[in-house]
């Protein structure tokens, strides 16, 4: 892509914007994965130094596979800065799984995972139908934690003592929002049906 090409954008916030994975930023997923202050709270991942052989493959198999991911971008500059994911979609159940990541450490702090966050949970609800996304976060993450408060989730429950930082054992905790719990942002005013024309009125009536 063109430097002063504007990207595809699914959804817009104020601060952010969701759009398609794009193959030209391996490099730049490559970037993230192998920066272990950024995995530090990615539970799921064990830092370590991976390689371009390894992304491709990861970027082959999520931009083909069943869970939505979305690219991540800073709307004021246009540049991409972590990914969101919804997982383990079970559209009978209406229920999926959420992860996200900020991979610039700069555009970490100042509202943008808040936000995406509230939009990815807008796709989930308003867009899909779905009725229940759960995550999971470390019991230290505590900015993650408050974040996801902010939005709408709720603690449901712990996995105890899984996790192992700074020298100690740290809780998983499970958290949980419910469509009903949750207002559309954005995508309300996409996902609705059209409004009848206003009738004309029977001027015999008057």
């Amino acid at each position: 892509m063109a430097h002063d090409e504007t990207p595809i954008y699914n959804v817009e916030g104020e601060l952010v914007a969701l759009g398609p994975l794009r193959r030209d930023l391996i490099p730049t997923y490559l970037r993230w994965i192998n920066d272990f202050d950024t995995l530090r709270t990615v539970g799921a991942v064990a830092p370590g130094p991976m390689t371009m052989e390894q992304e491709t493959p990861w970027f082959e198999r999520v931009a083909t596979g069943r869970d939505v991911v979305f690219l991540l971008y800073e709307r004021a500059t246009r540049r991409p800065i972590g990914t969101c994911r919804l997982g383990e979609i079970d559209h009978r159940n209406g229920t999926a799984g959420f992860g996200i990541m900020i991979g610039e450490p700069e555009c970490r702090g100042k509202g943008y995972g808040t936000e995406a966050t509230r939009l990815v949970l807008d796709y989930a609800f308003t867009a899909l139908g779905l009725h229940n996304v759960m995550l999971t976060v470390a019991e230290f993450n505590l900015a993650g934690r408050r974040t996801y408060e902010k939005v709408g989730f709720r603690e449901i429950g712990r996995r105890r003592q899984d996790r192992r930082m700074g020298g100690r054992r740290w809780d998983t905790v499970y958290m949980d929002c419910l469509a009903s719990e949750f207002t559309s942002p954005v995508l309300g005013r996409v996902f609705s049906p059209d409004e009848p024309p206003d009738e004309p009125r029977d001027r015999r009536s008057d």
